[in-house]
């Protein structure tokens, strides 16, 4: 087999094939990218993971050349397995593989079709989400599932938190299921046309906390861009990073944005419904920190704005 994913996510489930029966005869990864300060070339996490296992490793920058699909071609798979690899997949490359192309999908699909499946569904206050293995076909995530997982959202969850069990729960998925799936011993099932819903990538402008908002949209926004791209506000013309929050059910009685209450438990926030109360922060080129940590180093006073 051929395995494509790109991020921390779609380690797991390389790592699960590579430890059982299978050969992995290739691994296709996006090319390195500029990353830190200094924006030297950073390799992904599925790169450094196949370079532990000393295994090929491809990074086209587009696998619509006949290039690159000559080249997949010449690995002969069996199944090509695909997690979070960034790239589109045309027709002529999901036609090599013999028993087709899987993918491993952060969702329930059809809810959150597209590239950011886990921060829509905290977003939008999903009280549950899971991963899919669905047989790829042309089309944003159109393809039957195969299989696919539930898993609820907590009211902690973040981003973060969900990633690493979903991932967790997709190298799972992989391993019970591939067998059986390429002997044909499971069916995939269509996908429902009803409630298709599209997952936009996350811009780092959406971070941006908009205080005329309620509390418990702007809490459910720090929890979906906990860790990337992280929430954020303005005071005395800095960035405040935002990492958790919670909204609290009070009248705020301040104009939105307006900090009312300063406490070591957090600092409250007026919003357009209720009180955001900061719980953990962190201030322009320092850390993240607890609000009691923040406040024992920074002078914040009920009144001050925040925008």
């Amino acid at each position: 087999m051929a395995y494509a994913g790109t991020p921390a996510f779609a380690v797991p489930a390389l790592e699960q094939l590579i430890n059982g029966p299978h050969e992995v005869v290739a691994v296709y990864t996006q090319p390195d990218r500029p990353a830190g300060r200094g924006r030297q070339l950073r390799a992904s996490a599925v790169k450094a993971c196949a370079l532990h296992y000393a295994l090929p490793i491809e990074q086209p920058a587009s696998l619509s050349d006949a290039s690159a699909q000559a080249t997949l071609a010449g690995y002969a798979p069996d199944v090509l397995i695909v997690a979070a690899y960034g790239l589109i997949l045309p027709a002529a490359i999901l036609a090599i593989p013999n028993h087709g192309c899987l993918n491993i999908h952060a969702s329930l699909l059809p809810r959150w079709r597209g590239a950011a499946p886990i921060h829509r569904a905290i977003e939008a206050g999903d009280e549950q989400t899971g991963v899919c293995l669905m047989e790829m076909a042309p089309g944003l995530d159109t393809g039957p599932v195969v299989v696919a997982k539930t898993t609820p959202i907590g009211v902690a969850d973040t981003t973060g938190s969900v990633h690493e069990r979903l991932a967790s729960m997709g190298a799972q998925l992989i391993e019970q299921t591939l067998a059986d799936w390429a002997a044909g011993d499971i069916k995939a099932k269509p996908q429902s046309e009803r409630g298709v819903t599209y997952a936009n990538k996350i811009t780092t402008a959406e971070a941006t906390l908009d205080w005329q908002q309620p509390a418990l949209t702007l809490a459910r926004k720090v929890r979906a861009f906990n860790p990337w791209p992280v929430a954020r506000t303005q005071r005395q013309g800095q960035a405040l990073r935002i990492w958790n929050a919670q909204a609290m059910e009070m009248a705020a009685g301040a104009e939105s944005g307006t900090v009312i209450a300063v406490d070591p438990a957090g600092i409250d926030v007026a919003t357009a419904a209720g009180v955001l109360r900061l719980t953990e922060v962190q201030a322009a080129g320092g850390k993240p920190q607890s609000a009691d940590e923040f406040l024992r180093g920074h002078d914040i006073n009920v009144g001050e704005q925040l925008n």
